[in-house]
């Protein structure tokens, strides 16, 4: 049995709700840290960079369950929809935090997005993630079709790329992180363009 078998029987035995269950648990948590200032001199600044940070993470985890899989052999796939509900869970915590615990007015919260570019940008992302997080059900898959859902859901990758260059854009100066994220996410995007030009090519080939 190779590696990647005993990875995937390991993940056939760990129900989806989980990635829920675990990301209400750390919101909680982080929140409590947060009351308790334990999370820094500014709690709400390290609030929103954490949760922003998380989302990020599984949107990476999401960009990389189809890699992972053909690559690899290891099997995400009933996980990817938690993952997407779990990453956009995050957002929504970073998008409440910054609006009712930082600026905590809404003319100012309209004024901030008008005048600084990365929270344009941020908030372009998030608009881009709402139908997906609307659209992620089967009643939804079936009332679409599934082309037309898959096709709505490709939404991910501007999404993915305004979300990353959001945070290149917060942090000041050239800093490490932010611009992994990015790289890892244009990565992930070009695998999945690039994977696919073979079986394109062969189909010209093959109408020629």
């Amino acid at each position: 049995m190779t590696l990647s078998d005993l990875i995937n029987t390991g993940l056939r035995r760990i129900p989806p709700w989980t990635i829920y269950l675990a990301s209400f648990a750390y919101a909680g948590w982080l929140l409590w840290l947060g009351i308790d200032n334990r999370v820094g001199a500014d709690p709400v600044k390290a609030l929103e960079h954490q949760l922003g940070e998380v989302a990020l993470y599984l949107l990476v985890l999401g960009l990389a369950v189809s890699p992972l899989r053909r690559t690899l052999g290891i099997n995400l796939l009933k996980f990817r929809r938690a993952i997407g509900l779990a990453c956009f869970f995050f957002v929504a915590c970073h998008l409440l935090v910054w609006a009712v615990l930082d600026v905590q007015r809404l003319d100012r919260v309209w004024a901030d997005i008008v005048k600084r570019p990365y929270i344009t940008v941020g908030m372009a992302a998030f608009v881009l993630l709402l139908p997906l997080a609307m659209t992620s059900n089967n009643v939804s898959v079936r009332k679409m079709g599934a082309a037309a859902w898959g096709k709505l859901h490709k939404l991910i990758y501007p999404a993915a790329i305004l979300g990353a260059v959001h945070y290149v854009m917060l942090v000041k100066g050239w800093q490490v992180r932010p611009l992994v994220f990015l790289g890892v996410i244009l990565g992930l995007i070009a695998w999945r363009y690039l994977s696919k030009l073979p079986s394109r090519q062969s189909a010209t080939r093959e109408i020629l």
